[in-house]
């Protein structure tokens, strides 16, 4: 059901964002939004191979091009809080990347593979991330959520959620919709390969993905909806898995959902989807002691 933790090293490539304001709203009864990350170069370090553009870290990101045309690999690692984020990017693209860790000091480096594994710094900046919205982060696009070029899953979730009342509401019917429609891929589990990155609408068509597509595809249609959520990336025992964290205001971050009223369960829609009738996993994925968050996105 989970993979492994190779996946830890399965980073997506990043695909570009729309310089076209900083919001984008849906004309129909049901709207979404999206906070378009943007780069304006009011902060920014360049080099003749890439560009840091640091103008919007209190808006919760930053964002990185490659310039150069090598065939080389290159990677962004940000240093936070004793925690080193490592990303790969592409030529020419913008990626943006968001300040997970919160109001901290961040350190960031491109580096270029230059033989072998032996990376070499390209450009590097250190910055003080002092946000104007603690959520910020968990509510844009990203590389792991990218659902700037996924307008059925917008509109999907502006469907699931119109009727609902709150953002807890609006957590239990995407939450019941994904858990109920998505079937777990255990061929793409198998054979999954660096880079690979969740497409969301083909998901969302297709009605198969693994644990990371479980998550990201629920977190682009609550972050869509304005409901800050987490695609969390850690270990479940031994394996390395992802789950999704959402906002409640009662409780701060979480993550469980609310049912019945009565009991609350954990939020992992891989797991739920795949077999809640189990006792044993309703046991295991109720105990929060069972999951070590590493990193969120």
């Amino acid at each position: 059901m989970l993979h492994s933790e190779d996946h830890a090293e399965k980073i997506p490539k990043q695909q570009d964002t729309p310089k076209t304001g900083t919001v984008l709203e849906n004309e129909t009864p049901e709207p979404y939004l999206i906070l378009v990350p943007e780069h304006d170069g009011i902060q920014e370090k360049r080099s003749d191979k890439a560009v840091i553009d640091y103008s919007h870290i209190n808006d919760g990101y930053f964002m990185v091009q490659r310039i150069s045309e090598t065939d080389h690999r290159y990677k962004v690692l940000v240093k936070v809080r004793g925690l080193t984020y490592n990303y790969n990017i592409d030529t020419g693209n913008w990626a943006a990347f968001p300040l997970s860790e919160g109001d901290n000091t961040y350190q960031v480096q491109v580096l270029e593979n230059v033989s072998g594994t032996k990376y070499a710094n390209v450009i590097s900046v250190s910055f003080q991330a002092k946000m104007d919205d603690p959520f910020a982060p968990f509510l844009r696009p990203n590389l792991h959520v990218n659902y700037l070029n996924a307008p059925n899953t917008m509109e999907k979730g502006a469907e699931l959620t119109a009727a609902c009342e709150g953002p807890l509401g609006k957590v239990g019917a995407v939450f019941d919709f994904i858990t109920k429609n998505i079937n777990y891929d255990y061929l793409l589990a198998a054979t999954v390969e660096t880079g690979y990155l969740p497409d969301l609408d083909r998901i969302l068509k297709r009605k198969r993905g693994i644990c990371y597509d479980y998550s990201s595809l629920m977190t682009a249609m609550l972050r869509s909806q304005s409901v800050p959520c987490k695609l969390v990336f850690g270990y479940v025992g031994k394996i390395y898995h992802a789950w999704i964290s959402v906002w409640v205001e009662e409780e701060g971050w979480i993550d469980v959902i609310h049912f019945d009223g009565k009991t609350w369960q954990r939020m992992d829609p891989t797991f739920t989807a795949a077999g809640t009738s189990d006792e044993a996993v309703k046991k295991y994925v109720g105990n929060g002691k069972n999951y070590a968050v590493k990193f969120s996105f």
